[in-house]
């Protein structure tokens, strides 16, 4: 038999009169007066099919029915009666008198509605992912990550890409996380890397002779886990050879522009272009949300000869910063608002949150309320206003202290009063990220890449060994709506030049040589000029569905602890498994 003539959500008024026949599940099951009603659901939306008594046998069968039933239904199109059409459904005109019914399969009760998700926790929605899968919202998210992906092929198919796929069992690379480690049967002791990006493979692909290369990348890190972090992710990888980092950029700018006009049907406009330093000190990251007008103003300067102790430590201090928002509309901020405010700054470090309201700036500090100003020179503030241009109902909040405290603290803040007050000036703000620092130092005053070591320094190798701090990268972040989609380089193509970077790192040639040997190698046999990208394909796709999580994009994810609740991995294995292995687990912690 031929299951069915027309799906579902296809049935309209041009069929009436028309005989068809669908499947699907049973969405809702309605009994009226003796008249049964089904909503039936399949991939493309919902149908309604009406099983009268007339029909003993199939009435019999509609009445055994439930929700999430698998149906055959046969029967004849018809214009549903005045005052029943439905304008929630596309097929609400009409409906379906059902002649034939047929059980496909039944269903035992759902542990939950799926026009109830909401109310229903996630782990519960995760451990029968397959009924979650159902929901017209789920379904909607997958169908557009994969018209998202073929305009990806599609168009870096028409820009000369090959598609190339890399080992997915290699070795570990220092990419910033943990690897996941898979132990090799044939090698004892050993084990392979589940990669954490394709980066050294695509550079070798660049050496060898592949121009433009692509795939659709998975990837792994074994790292604590966000709403936007999954420990196996999809990137969309890509590599040049003999192109700059301008070319890259202009590249992928079509590309997500297009993605955006094919899918989305929204044109994003101009993509500006920030330097990280610009970035840092106008919006305290890297990763700005540019739809918010509000901007960081460094103050650090007027603080120099006060008497505030707090201020005039961070002034005298080279690894401090000052830096303030000015916010209109202070009525909005009662002082139960503002603690509110404070807490949430605290959760970044900072110690406090000072505070001026400007009821009129041109009474200096009687047109003030602050519990700071008291404490603040007449000169200060008067140059504190004028650099502000500060107008009556403006607040300032204030940032002093360690500068990356400050930064982390006040752009998190911008973000929220963003939020909190409305602010955002459009739907969608792209920039890219340009001139990063090649390094810098960590939490144990360790020199660390900022990108990863096989990224361009943009000066020489004396430079580089002199003051490693000062040199910058030929590195790019694209930025929208304040999430980094992508981060790439112009990569070392010279050997030298990598050794010297790995030196500053501390990795010795030897160490280098036992790490990266088949990388250097083909540095030195005549590597090409090249530059590449990673845009993470699970992050795009949340933006452009407005998901609150990266678990609602992917089919199957993982939960923040890196488990999947479905199929309970990870699992122990045997004992026998282990034995090949030759592994011995101690669960004694």
């Amino acid at each position: 038999m031929s299951y069915r003539t027309h799906k579902c959500g296809k049935i309209d008024s041009k069929l009436a009169g028309t005989e068809v026949e669908v499947v699907g599940w049973v969405n809702k099951r309605r009994d009226h007066g003796g008249v049964i009603f089904f909503d039936l659901r399949d991939e493309s939306g919902v149908v309604q099919v009406v099983f009268d008594p007339d029909n003993k046998e199939n009435f019999s069968l509609a009445e055994s029915c439930r929700n999430e039933f698998v149906l055959y239904a046969k029967g004849l199109v018809r214009e549903r009666p005045t005052g029943t059409i439905n304008p929630e459904l596309e097929t609400g005109k009409v409906e379906i008198i059902g002649s034939d019914l047929l059980i496909l399969n039944d269903s035992i009760p759902a542990p939950f509605q799926l026009d109830e998700y909401a109310s229903v926790g996630e782990d519960t929605r995760l451990k029968f992912r397959f009924l979650d899968l159902r929901r017209a919202e789920m379904q909607k998210n997958i169908r557009l990550r994969s018209s998202t992906s073929m305009v990806i092929r599609n168009f870096l198919d028409k820009n000369e890409f090959v598609e190339i796929e890399t080992p997915l069992l290699t070795k570990a690379t220092p990419e910033g996380a943990r690897d996941y480690l898979v132990p090799s049967r044939t090698y004892p002791g050993s084990f392979f890397a589940l990669p954490q990006s394709p980066q050294l493979f695509k550079q070798t692909l660049m050496a060898s002779g592949f121009e433009k290369y692509y795939q659709f990348a998975r990837c792994f890190r074994d790292e604590d886990l966000r709403a936007d972090r999954q420990p196996e992710f999809t990137q969309i990888d890509l590599e040049c050879s003999f192109v700059t980092a301008e070319n890259i950029r202009e590249l992928v700018t079509n590309l997500i522009s297009r993605i955006f006009q094919e899918v989305m049907k929204v044109e994003l406009g101009n993509f500006l272009t920030l330097t990280y330093s610009d970035a840092i000190e106008r919006f305290g990251t890297d990763k700005p949300d540019l739809r918010n007008p509000l901007e960081l103003l460094e103050i650090k300067d007027l603080f120099k000869n006060t008497e505030f102790k707090v201020f005039r430590e961070a002034a005298d201090s080279k690894e401090s910063r000052i830096a303030c928002l000015s916010v209109a509309g202070s009525e909005e901020f009662t002082r139960k608002k503002i603690d509110e405010y404070t807490e949430f700054v605290g959760k970044f470090g900072a110690k406090g949150l000072a505070y001026i309201k400007v009821d009129d700036p041109k009474k200096g500090k009687e047109g003030l309320q602050s519990p700071i100003v008291k404490f603040l020179e007449d000169e200060l503030i008067n140059n504190l206003l004028k650099k502000l241009n500060a107008k009556a109902g403006d607040i300032i909040f204030f940032g002093a202290g360690q500068t990356k405290i400050v930064n982390d603290s006040l752009s998190a803040l911008r973000d929220k009063l963003a939020k909190d007050l409305n602010l955002l000036t459009s739907a969608w703000s792209p920039c890219w990220v340009i001139d990063w620092p090649m390094f810098e130092l960590n939490l144990n005053n360790e020199i660390t890449p900022l990108h990863h070591p096989f990224t361009a320094p943009r000066c020489t190798i004396e430079e580089l060994k002199k003051d490693p701090l000062t040199c910058l990268s030929d590195a790019y972040d694209i930025v929208l709506n304040g999430i980094e989609l992508g981060g790439g380089s112009v990569r070392i193509h010279d050997h030298k030049m990598l050794l010297s970077v790995l030196k500053v790192l501390g990795i010795d040639s030897v160490e280098a040589e036992k790490k990266f040997g088949f990388l250097l190698s083909a540095l030195q046999h005549g590597c090409p000029p090249h530059a590449g990208l990673a845009i993470g394909l699970d992050r795009l796709i949340m933006l452009m569905t407005n998901s609150d999580s990266i678990r609602d994009v992917i089919a199957f994810p993982k939960t923040q602890t890196a488990s999947c609740l479905m199929t309970n991995a990870p699992g122990e294995t045997s004992l026998e498994q282990l034995n090949e292995l030759r592994l011995i687990v101690d669960k004694d912690d």
